[in-house]
């Protein structure tokens, strides 16, 4: 598959996947692929409703450039298959 292919199956999936937690602002960060194991490795970021900034500064942060946090996941995907192998936590370093 192609980067755009692995991308879309892994945007796909992580907004599936993590649906009940009512995820939003799901975007593309970082996109990798290991040919010694022939799997891709994609990193896509969201936000939760419980990480929005909350009371009455939170409008007034978010209107001056300060974001909400986000949740980072790594999602591996059989280059083959197309299956994802796993999904696991970012670590910001």
């Amino acid at each position: 598959m192609n980067i755009k292919e692995a991308v879309k199956i892994a945007i796909e999936h992580a907004r599936d996947v993590f649906e009940h937690e009512k995820i939003s602002n799901l975007g593309l960060e970082e996109v990798e692929f290991n040919e010694s194991q022939n799997e891709w490795r994609i990193t896509v970021g969201f936000s939760r409703p419980w990480d929005e900034t909350k009371g009455a500064l939170g409008p007034l942060l978010l209107g001056q450039g300060m974001s909400a946090n986000r949740s980072f996941k790594i999602l591996t995907i059989n280059d083959r298959t197309g299956r994802i192998k796993s999904i696991k936590n970012y670590q910001i370093k």
